[in-house]
């Protein structure tokens, strides 16, 4: 017992040992940041495929294209690549679309149009040949800087060329409708339209052909009225380019399609109310 209570108590040390794996500092956060910017990138290009017509992919390709000018064509405006704002889709020059044919200028056209005219008729030679379609379609959508359709009517305004004619659609928004709900009543934008149509008309002779959409109805309707519907919005806005001054010789047909031919894939979605005035081709 005396032995073993001289002996020197015995101490232990527990030293704390760190791991292998060192601080690796915020590279990582970089990579991660990357690569969310790079799906996010992604997930727009995709949106934009979806969501612009061709005329409007090419315009975006142009833009950031390094060899050619930003605009082909000036917008008009007194801003920025002839626009008020670059972020104005309904005033911003449309590349490698707009403009008026060369030999038409805007005083030219001034004096080519006259208003006092039955049905706005053209002075000179146009017959409403491809060049005189595109002109009008220009005059619409804002080609050469003197668009009627702008603001919030621009929105209710599409157009395309077929073989038939100048097709141009006037179609519902979720804000704001043409008509009065299950009615041919017009909303006073509708009046509006039919001055712009009108105007643009005016610069063709081509005969004139009316077409009613109107989207499905609920299947707890008890009586189908969509075939009616379509038919008196038609001959509404027969009655409405009249009013303005087309004259009714220029009337081929008015006709409604009830809910046979949707623009959307939702048979319920207003973009289907919609009524299609056609510059027939010669």
């Amino acid at each position: 017992m005396t032995a073993q209570s001289n002996e020197a108590p015995v101490i232990i040390k527990r030293k704390k040992v760190s791991g292998g794996d060192g601080h690796h500092g915020g590279a990582w956060k970089v990579a991660y940041a990357d690569f969310v910017t790079a799906m996010m990138a992604f997930f727009m290009l995709m949106w934009l495929l979806n969501a612009t017509t061709e005329k409007q992919r090419k315009g975006i390709a142009d833009y950031f294209h390094p060899t050619i000018p930003i605009n082909r064509i000036s917008g008009g405006g007194e801003g920025s690549f002839g626009g008020e704002s670059v972020f104005s889709s309904t005033v911003l020059a449309k590349n490698g679309t707009g403009g008026m044919p060369p030999v038409v200028g805007a005083q030219d056209r001034a004096d080519r149009f006259d208003k006092s005219q039955p049905g706005g008729s053209v002075k000179g030679d146009n017959n409403g040949g491809d060049a005189g379609l595109e002109e009008v379609e220009n005059l619409l959508l804002g080609g050469g800087g003197e668009s009627y359709a702008l603001d919030n009517t621009f929105q209710h305004v599409a157009t395309r060329q077929t073989d038939e004619g100048l097709v141009i659609e006037l179609f519902d928004t979720p804000e704001q409708r043409l008509f009065e709900p299950n009615t041919s009543a017009p909303y006073p934008i509708l009046l509006e339209l039919a001055r712009i149509i009108h105007d643009a008309a005016g610069l063709v002779e081509n005969r004139v052909a009316i077409e009613g959409h109107v989207a499905s109805e609920p299947v707890v309707f008890a009586e189908r009225q969509v075939w009616s519907l379509s038919s008196d919005r038609a001959d509404q806005m027969r009655r409405l380019l009249e009013a303005q001054g087309v004259v009714p010789d220029r009337m081929n047909r008015v006709t409604g399609h009830a809910d046979k031919e949707l623009a959307s894939p939702d048979p319920l979605d207003p973009r289907n109310n919609r009524l299609e005035v056609i510059l027939l081709r010669e």
